[in-house]
């Protein structure tokens, strides 16, 4: 079988696994669970499906570590053609964003402590809980705010090398940098205009299929060997 053979297919099955993990926490568990405005309703649905939440916890940590281990796969990929860019690619997409995501699953753990109802608890009644575990998915959401910046920073320097190197083709280069571009911008609107973040999502959500593409590109087609950009 050719598939582990080619590094750029390697590096997107990493890419894949990222793409099917990280949606759970980010999307289908907050659609699941969440209500607006109902926190009491939020926390009895969570509490009905814990070990859901659970899932999407360590599905949150999964994901960090595959990112990191994307970034290390991306860096020894296209170090060579710049290993300054490369090394921006594993700080800003990997390293920062693995520790966001760790950091932002405290944020899950407390409001697994909210409906446990420990004794240091006692002192809140289940309204002040209901609440709290409201403040806390709050902050989560506010957590990946923070964590779109980098979404968006590290792919401004794999553009750069997916450019110099000609490994892949040069549109998936310019797709990827205005991918970069939008995460920052809806990142920027969801911390200071959040009553536009859902209009302006929608506005560039064409421009964010980049990074898709380009997973696809690697899993699919793999990368050029180097005597190849250079015969």
């Amino acid at each position: 079988m050719r598939l582990p053979h080619n590094p750029g297919r390697r590096t997107g099955l990493i890419y894949l696994l990222i793409c099917l993990l990280a949606p759970l926490r980010l999307m289908y568990i907050p659609g699941k669970l969440f209500l607006h405005g109902d926190a009491a309703a939020t926390a009895a649905n969570i509490t009905s499906h814990e070990t859901l939440f659970r899932i999407g916890i360590a599905a949150d940590l999964a994901t960090g570590v595959l990112t990191l281990c994307l970034t290390l796969a991306l860096y020894r990929l296209l170090s060579s053609y710049g290993r300054h860019l490369a090394v921006l690619v594993v700080v800003l997409g990997g390293v920062l964003p693995c520790a966001l995501y760790f950091v932002n699953t405290l944020n899950d753990a407390a409001i697994l402590l909210l409906l446990r109802g420990s004794d240091i608890l006692a002192p809140f009644s289940t309204p002040q809980r209901d609440a709290l575990i409201s403040l806390f998915t709050r902050l989560h959401a506010e957590g990946v705010h923070i964590s779109e910046v980098f979404w968006g920073l590290w792919l401004l320097p794999l553009a750069v090398l997916t450019w110099r190197s000609c490994l892949l083709p040069r549109f998936l280069a310019i797709w990827l940098s205005l991918n970069g571009l939008a995460y920052v911008i809806q990142a920027l609107v969801g911390i200071l205009a959040p009553q536009r973040e859902d209009a302006v999502s929608n506005a560039l959500s064409p421009i964010l299929f980049g990074e898709i593409v380009f997973m696809l590109w690697l899993i699919i087609k793999g990368t050029k060997s180097s005597s190849a950009t250079t015969g």
